[in-house]
């Protein structure tokens, strides 16, 4: 069920990747580099609801991982270098990379829950 505060003109995706309030768009959804906000200054959103969790460090070592071996691997095969280069160069850009993914996946979990209204497990009874 979609939040009904959500504009449907408003992409969650872009809202989230750009570091924006999910419901206006406009505010800014962190405070610091991965800290969020305590709320919008645009539209009052409060961003208590928020908790992406593990979720985006888990996406970022996946997808970073996978770009940065990718790169290794197509480094050793084109150019076959002394084994020195390896942690010179690929271990700068394993950091660039992921720090670089990290704050729009945060972005991007949080406006997906707001627009699912996602919420803490819970167990109905019977």
């Amino acid at each position: 069920m979609v939040d009904p505060a959500w504009s449907a003109r408003l992409s969650p995706i872009l809202a989230g990747l750009r570091g924006r309030c999910p419901r206006c768009g406009k505010g800014p959804l962190f405070s610091g580099f991965i800290k969020l906000g305590p709320a919008c200054s645009a539209c009052g959103l409060d961003f208590s609801f928020a908790d992406a969790g593990d979720g985006p460090a888990v996406f970022v070592a996946l997808i970073g991982g996978f770009l940065v071996l990718g790169a290794m691997l197509a480094v050793q095969i084109a150019y076959e270098p002394p084994l020195w280069v390896y942690p010179l160069v690929f271990v700068p850009l394993t950091i660039v990379v992921c720090l670089g993914l990290l704050r729009p996946f945060k972005g991007l979990l949080i406006a997906s829950q707001f627009v699912n209204r996602a919420g803490d497990g819970r167990l109905e009874g019977p």
